[in-house]
């Protein structure tokens, strides 16, 4: 299915915080569970209007596949307040050995992203095309980072899209136990303290899930979202991570 380029506000009612949506997705075809649209090409305009309309891509670029764009019929998210952090992980966290930063080495946590094995999975989601589309979107303050860091080495971390208060994790990799857990930990309570509202995890993971992850509609999904996709952080989310990460007990 070929979109056409639109120009349109997908919120007229609310004063937007960021730039109109150039293209308008066809709404969800239910027997095909869920999937939008397919299209050539993936690049900035078509990212940055799917997920201000609840959208993302999700395709084999390995076996040299056209972009999927899905909004499955259920979502599955965490919200802020609902983290729990598993016992062992929380005994793990007070004599944690990590760094943490953030946006720092974006392109080295994707490239990592698309090199772990995962075993329900035939080679990897995250081809060039998928990784020069989000440092794109990195580059223009949209995609950012958390890199896990043990002697300067990079062991662990993962990467998604912020837009006001909604967070849309992508990605995650690990090299050393507990390492992008524990910045995940780290991350949800920094986004909680600035204010941020819905974590996106997309479909159900069990990693998520451990974490208090839960599925919910896409009409409420779709709901929450646009009430909190132009309301700003409260506090620089970079400056908050980093100062809670690090901090020694």
């Amino acid at each position: 299915m070929k979109l056409k380029n639109k120009y349109f506000s997908p919120m007229n009612s609310k004063k937007l915080s960021y730039p109109d949506c150039p293209i308008i997705f066809p709404p969800p075809i239910k027997k095909n569970g869920g999937i939008v649209a397919i299209t050539e090409e993936l690049n900035f305009p078509l990212l940055y209007s799917a997920y201000l309309q609840g959208i993302f891509p999700w395709y084999n670029e390995d076996e040299g596949a056209d972009v999927i764009w899905w909004s499955p019929e259920l979502r599955f998210v965490l919200l802020p307040q609902d983290l729990h952090i598993p016992s062992r992980l929380n005994r793990f966290l007070k004599h944690n050995p990590f760094t943490y930063t953030m946006d720092n080495a974006f392109e080295e946590v994707i490239i990592n992203c698309a090199k772990i094995y995962r075993p329900d999975q035939k080679g990897t989601w995250i081809g060039s095309e998928m990784i020069k589309a989000y440092c794109e979107l990195f580059s223009l303050g949209f995609a950012h980072s958390v890199e896990v860091w043990n002697d300067n080495r990079l062991v662990g971390g993962f990467y998604g899209v912020l837009i006001g208060q909604v967070f849309f994790g992508e990605s995650m990799f690990t090299l050393e136990d507990n390492s992008a857990k524990s910045a995940f930990v780290h991350f949800v309570q920094a986004f909680k303290e600035c204010g941020g509202k819905l974590i996106d995890s997309q479909v159900y993971t069990d990693n998520i899930a451990r974490f208090g992850g839960k599925n919910i509609s896409r009409t409420a999904f779709l709901r929450m979202e646009q009430d909190f996709l132009f309301q700003e952080l409260k506090k620089p989310l970079n400056e908050t991570f980093c100062s809670l990460a690090n901090k020694k007990n």
